[in-house]
């Protein structure tokens, strides 16, 4: 249990679905805790932060695998979308992934633009 590091969004997400498995099957909160210290290697006390948040709001969605996807862009453009998401607290990744998957949905029910 020594590596002290972060899990990412998939991995905090299966421990918490793991939580709720248990506590849904009826486990009580502290067995809980003590088969997911082992089932993970995190301590004690990470495994009850698990089963709280569990407890608290049952499953968590699992994000989707994300992978690395560059594009050349002009800068003018590239500019527009490193603001725009500054303005609105999002991530430029969130952002673009929004765009191109509304026009893609759009594109497939005939709407695009480009004609």
């Amino acid at each position: 249990m020594g590596d002290r590091r972060r899990v990412g969004a998939g991995e905090y997400a299966e421990r918490v679905n793991a939580a709720a498995r248990l506590l849904e099957g009826g486990v009580p909160v502290v067995d809980a805790a003590l088969v997911l210290s082992a089932r993970f290697a995190v301590s004690l006390r990470q495994a009850r932060r698990y089963v709280d948040v569990a407890s608290s709001g049952g499953r968590v969605v699992v994000p989707e695998t994300t992978v690395v996807f560059t594009v050349k862009l002009p800068a003018v453009l590239a500019d527009r979308i490193r603001d725009d998401a500054r303005l609105r607290g999002a991530t430029i990744s969130s952002l673009v992934a929004r765009a191109l998957g509304d026009f893609l949905a759009s594109a497939r029910a005939g709407n695009t633009e480009d004609g």
